[in-house]
This record gives C-alpha cells, sequence and structure tokens, in this order.
C-alpha cells in the first residue's frame, strides 16, 4: 500500500528482456531514498506501479515484470535512462498524506492537453470509457504514482491540477 506521495526519482540503468516479462534495475537518486535502506521482497512503486525488489547492487535495485503488469502499464517503454518516480510501501503506524494507493494499476491514458497558469499546471489526460468509469469527480487518482485529485471528467478524458511542489518532485 502506498500514499501516492512521490518520496523522489530514480533513473533506469538496465532493462533485460524475460521469457514472460522484463527485469528492470533502477537507481535512486541521492536526493530520493537509498538502495541500502531497502531489503529484498520489499514493494516499491515504479512510478506508481507495485513492484518487488528481487537483488540490490551497487546503489541500484533490481525489479521484475510480468506480461499482465506490462499490459496494464507504461513500463514497457521504459529503457536506460528513463526517469521514474519512486515510493516504498507504507509501514504500519505512517502517517497517510496523500490517498490509498494500491499500485495496482488498471491502464494507462495519455496526455491530451496542457495549460499552464503561473505556477500551476492542469493536465488533461484521454483514456477509454471502461477506466472513466472507475473515476468519481473530485476524487482521488494516481498518474505516474501521483496522488491527485480529479478536477475534470469527459466520457473519454479527465483533468488533473498540478501544484509547483509536485512538478519540482515527480518525472
Amino acid at each position: 500500500m502506498f500514499t501516492g506521495l512521490v518520496e523522489g526519482q530514480g533513473t533506469v540503468r538496465r532493462i533485460a528482456s524475460l521469457p514472460v516479462g522484463m527485469r528492470l534495475s533502477i537507481a535512486p537518486d541521492d536526493s530520493c531514498f537509498s538502495a541500502t535502506d531497502c531489503a529484498l521482497g520489499d514493494s516499491i512503486a515504479i512510478s506508481g506501479c507495485c513492484l518487488t525488489v528481487v537483488a540490490i547492487e551497487d546503489r541500484t535495485l533490481t525489479f521484475e515484470a510480468g506480461e499482465e503488469t506490462l499490459s496494464k502499464t507504461s513500463l514497457s517503454e521504459l529503457q536506460a535512462g528513463s526517469r521514474v518516480n519512486l515510493e516504498r510501501s507504507l509501514a504500519v503506524g505512517d502517517r497517510l498524506g496523500g490517498h490509498f494507493v494500491q499500485g495496482h494499476v488498471d491502464g494507462t491514458g495519455t496526455v491530451d492537453e496542457i495549460s499552464r497558469s503561473d505556477e500551476w499546471v492542469d493536465m488533461w489526460f484521454r483514456t477509454t470509457p471502461e477506466l472513466i468509469r472507475l473515476m468519481v469527480p473530485k476524487g482521488s487518482i494516481a498518474v505516474d504514482g501521483i496522488s491527485l485529485t480529479l478536477v475534470n471528467i469527459t466520457e473519454d478524458r479527465f483533468s488533473v491540477a498540478l501544484i509547483p511542489h509536485t512538478l519540482s518532485i515527480t518525472t
């Protein structure tokens, strides 16, 4: 379980194909948590998708993603050098500042429109009607692992507003 309050970013170091998925290695930024603060089996949200740490080596965390995960996320589009949002899973007693994010991704969308107003950004995303049906006006949504409030919802689009702080710490 996660909050959608991204702890920082990391850089994809390696990608390898598996018979039924992929293996990816990510180095958290120094301003994020350290790989040495993680253990094998820990759950980490990689741009919102919950993955399990399968190896830790040289300040790098390695994960594996299966076909189902790859079909519901944009992880298959990552390559060495890609930037990702990172968040460690909640522990009992942790403060919950965002909303509950399971890390089980329902699907993807595409950025449809971006408008800037001073330091704020309003973003519209296009997605499937099946995903739109899951959304509630003024409800919560996680986009790339970021806890956001739905501002507007149409039959195939939704919008969120990004504050300067969120823009400064996320991809």
